[in-house]
């Protein structure tokens, strides 16, 4: 996975200014290695699960499995997407996502790094409800036939949602 520096950057400078707060940043292959918070370059998957079942707040790039984890979990999140002109992506399919997804209930998606910051401490201090989210954590049969149709090296047919 391509390096989020900004990312953890970011978190590391808002544990600085927030001390008292219990913070753990996992770091990728990037080259910024935070010095005001405890991180890892990777967790295992059981260790992952139990911290995310145990934050307050879920802080992550806009990823599918990251949204999907924090869905599961019924975690609010704070969502900031890659930007392939800095190097963090190949592509823009998180800014895609991130537009598809803004608004949604239990999910705060920002653009810039300062707005990471200030919606941290505020999620923190008010956060958002993400039990019972518009989401559902069962894929619906469309989307089930969609993802096969494109294992499969087809096109799958756009996946539309009401309301």
């Amino acid at each position: 996975m391509l390096p989020f520096d900004r990312f953890v950057r970011a978190v590391d400078e808002w544990a600085r200014d927030n001390p008292h707060e219990d913070i753990f940043i996992q770091i990728g292959a990037g080259e910024y290695e935070p010095v005001h918070a405890p991180f890892a370059r990777m967790v295992p998957m059981s260790e992952y699960r139990q911290r995310l079942k145990d934050c307050d707040l879920f802080v992550a790039h806009v990823g599918m499995g990251s949204i999907l984890q924090a869905l599961e979990a019924q975690k609010q999140m704070l969502l900031i997407p890659r930007d392939i002109a800095l190097g963090e992506h190949t592509t823009d399919h998180q800014v895609h996502t991130a537009k598809r997804f803004q608004g949604r209930q239990g999910m705060k998606i920002v653009e810039t790094t300062a707005a990471l910051k200030t919606e941290m401490t505020r999620l923190l201090r008010e956060p958002m409800k993400a039990e019972g989210s518009d989401f559902s954590t069962k894929a619906s049969p469309q989307l089930l036939k969609a993802v096969a149709t494109f294992l499969k090296g087809g096109t799958p047919t756009p996946i539309t949602q009401a309301g």
